[in-house]
């Protein structure tokens, strides 16, 4: 049966053609019907078509016949395993990477290699996997087919003629990708070893509890066999098998080498999780490999509009959590904001996701504060916190010192925006390193920034300086020494711990003059002038003073020696000086909603 299994994925940069490909493929397959057919159709999230990007594995199996060089025609089963290409998913992609054989390594004729391309193309070696070069828009008016083919083919070291050519538009090649995934990627190799699986994925039904998406290493899995997630200690029994085409299709049993969906029945979140080894309960088998348990790299307070949406947020926040194992997340409490949720996501889209399907799927109006990543905070008497709200953040001098998480970046750009490029890693702290000219003339800049800065518009400013051109990976490269302070906003000389935040010891002065500024437009008037203060390291580093609400306390005076007038204003003059050192301000909800959506 092996035999003929092939099982594959398809890595790519973001708008390279991943998913029209991939319908393309289940169109010839006839897998799917052609009345039933529609773009993107493996994936299944309104917000995976609005933006065009795969944010769900989607396993899907086709069927495929394939004829050899002595004429004989024999039909294989191709699994394919949808992935997504977006760098907050990389564990994940390493571990559907780690169910498969081979990949196509698809490439726009239009742009080229892209940085994702070449992050996602080291993983497919580390995991030694078969590599089929795919140019896909070969239809494209501005398609350089022969640069790409002869760009890809440097890359790999193999010869141009191995390098297939598509369009998923038009379907052309398709089918000779298919036949070139028969005979170059290897079928499954066999095992002895028990029952063993990989959890690649996971869903979660109301009636059927945690579905889990899967990879038969060894053994075979039926319906009603006594099951064990290893990682999560936890024992369950098949309430069904089956296979994806790319609906549930239930079997009668997995066999070694397929890929399939298991219903556990298990309804508590936390259980699933990504890389854990399926067993048998009764004779268990080891770990496929290592299991790492995602971790949580920025953190963003999330709160409801109203108080009476809280239980709604926290039912909303542990149903994802049953599908998305990485998302975790704690209660807090504001003393302006009220209570809410303390969440940690696996990057900047990873958290637009997360907040997006909070407020589609659970109609919920929610306030997100502007993001964080986590500080180790190594105290005087050297005792190590890990703090992850400005709040808590120690003041100046007060800490002996503070790490903080550092990526490493990959940009490739044209040579024109070389200048642009390199400047706005400056501003945002970047430690410039080798710079590199790719095949087709492009420009590889390698650099190290932290977290933080990556954090702080760098994506959106980098399309923006290089018209949409520059493409960007990085990767974690673990924590160092951050030169960062506290940055506390003082409304009527009384600190707003809301309002607080960490900022880049060399940019303090920017930030702080931004944020007061912002509050003088916001804030409303009062009965006296209002001080709006940054302050940073013991002293104001910025100040404004929005002046009071004024009335003529003399508009009722008519004639009269022009004394009793003075005296009126005088009076008022000592009043407003009184309410200036003893008065209270009570900011408004809506001021702080506007802070925390513009910052």
């Amino acid at each position: 049966m092996a035999t003929y299994i092939r099982n594959f994925s398809i890595i790519a940069h973001i708008d390279h053609g991943k998913s029209t490909l991939a319908d393309r493929m289940l169109e010839q397959t006839g897998t799917i019907e052609p009345r039933r057919m529609q773009e993107q159709v493996l994936d299944r999230m309104d917000l995976e078509r609005e933006r065009g990007i795969t944010i769900k594995m989607q396993p899907v199996r086709m069927k495929w016949k394939h004829t050899d060089v002595s004429g004989k025609e024999e039909e294989y089963i191709l699994n394919l395993i949808d992935t997504p290409g977006h760098v907050d998913f990389s564990y994940e992609v390493s571990r559907a990477l780690s169910a498969v054989e081979g990949v196509l390594l698809l490439v726009d004729a239009t742009q080229g290699v892209e940085a994702q391309t070449l992050s996602v193309l080291s993983v497919a070696r580390e995991l030694n996997l078969t590599i089929l070069p795919v140019v896909s828009k070969i239809d494209a008016p501005n398609a350089r087919v022969d640069d790409i083919v002869r760009e890809l083919a440097e890359l790999l070291g193999c010869p141009e003629s191995s390098v297939l050519r598509a369009s998923g538009r038009t379907g052309e090649g398709v089918a000779d990708i298919l036949n070139a995934i028969i005979e170059r990627i290897a079928p499954p190799k066999a095992h002895t070893a028990g029952i063993q699986a990989l959890v690649f994925d996971f869903g979660y039904s109301d009636h059927r509890g945690v579905i889990v998406f899967m990879r038969v290493f060894s053994g075979r899995i039926a319906k009603g066999d006594s099951l064990r997630l290893v990682a999560a200690h936890a024992d369950f029994t098949a309430l069904e098998v089956g296979v994806l085409m790319p609906e549930e299709r239930p079997a009668a049993e997995l066999l070694e080498g397929e890929i399939g969906y298991i219903v556990t029945g298990i309804k508590r979140p936390g259980i699933a999780s990504v890389g854990d080894t399926l067993t048998s309960s009764r004779n268990p088998a080891p770990a496929l490999g290592e299991y790492r348990k995602p971790t949580p790299v920025i953190w963003a307070s999330v709160y409801p509009e109203s108080q009476d949406d809280l239980p709604s947020l926290r039912l909303a926040l542990s149903r994802l959590q049953l599908s998305d194992s990485s998302l975790s997340y704690e209660e807090e409490s504001s003393g302006v904001m009220g209570k809410g949720f303390r969440c940690g996501f696996l990057g900047m889209l990873h958290l637009e996701i997360v907040v997006e399907r909070l407020r589609r799927e659970f109609n919920l109006a929610l306030v997100v504060t502007m993001p964080t990543t986590v500080y180790e905070v190594t105290k005087m008497n050297g005792e190590v916190e890990n703090v992850y709200a400005p709040a808590r953040f120690p003041d100046d001098g007060t800490a002996k010192g503070v790490r903080e998480l550092w990526t490493n970046v990959s940009v490739i750009t044209p040579p024109g925006y070389l200048g642009s490029v390199s400047q706005l890693l400056y501003e945002h702290e970047g430690l410039v390193g080798d710079t590199e000219t790719l095949l087709d003339g492009k420009t590889r800049l390698s650099a190290q920034m932290p977290l933080r800065e990556l954090m702080r518009g760098f994506f959106d400013k980098l399309k923006s300086v290089s018209s949409g051109y520059a493409s960007l990976s990085y990767e974690l490269l673990g924590m160092r020494t951050a030169d960062v302070i506290r940055l506390d906003i003082l409304v009527a000389e009384e600190p707003v711990p809301a309002f607080a935040r960490i900022v880049s010891r060399r940019r303090i002065q920017h930030e702080a003059e931004a944020m007061v500024e912002r509050l003088e437009k916001l804030l409303p008037r009062q009965m006296f002038e209002l001080k709006i203060q940054a302050k940073s390291g013991g002293r104001i580093v910025a100040s404004r003073r929005k002046s009071a609400m004024k009335k003529d306390v003399t508009q009722h005076m008519y004639g009269g020696d022009i004394t009793r007038k003075m005296k009126l204003r005088e009076k008022q003059k000592k009043g407003k000086k009184k309410m200036l050192a003893r008065g209270r301000v009570d900011i408004p909800h809506e001021v702080f909603l506007k802070v925390v959506r513009e910052s």
